[in-house]
């Protein structure tokens, strides 16, 4: 069974940092594609960034690219998010997701994502 937990969340000012963490479990992630999403109140859960396990390609939201990074440690099955310069636009709640088989062009839609986290709230004070 697939299991996905978030941590690393929290309250920092605008221009800080925070780096995310998502530790896997239960899953051949090398075949999978792992994204971050998030969703602030009232609005549709984005996509913001995601990374194929296995290669280590990645690709960004362009509300996000530039800022921050995603990374993935193979030993520890866990991912990261790096978030720089962050923004009071980027509060939300943060999720992390995987994709099977792996990615493809839909890469972006959160319906292609099978398995969450629970999430972690990242707020970012002005």
């Amino acid at each position: 069974q697939v299991q996905l937990v978030e941590s690393g969340g929290g309250l920092v000012q605008a221009g800080g940092s925070l780096r995310l963490s998502c530790a896997a479990s239960g899953g051949t992630f090398s075949t999978y594609y792992m994204g971050w999403f998030r969703q602030a109140p009232g609005k549709e859960r984005e996509f913001v960034g995601g990374i194929t396990w296995s290669s280590g390609n990645t690709y960004f939201a362009d509300s996000v690219k530039g800022r921050f990074t995603i990374s993935r440690d193979n030993a520890k099955n866990t991912m990261y998010l790096q978030m720089n310069s962050l923004k009071p636009e980027d509060t939300a709640v943060y999720y992390c997701a995987a994709k099977v088989p792996g990615f493809s062009r839909n890469y972006y839609r959160a319906s292609e994502y099978a398995y969450w986290g629970q999430g972690t709230q990242v707020t970012i004070s002005s």
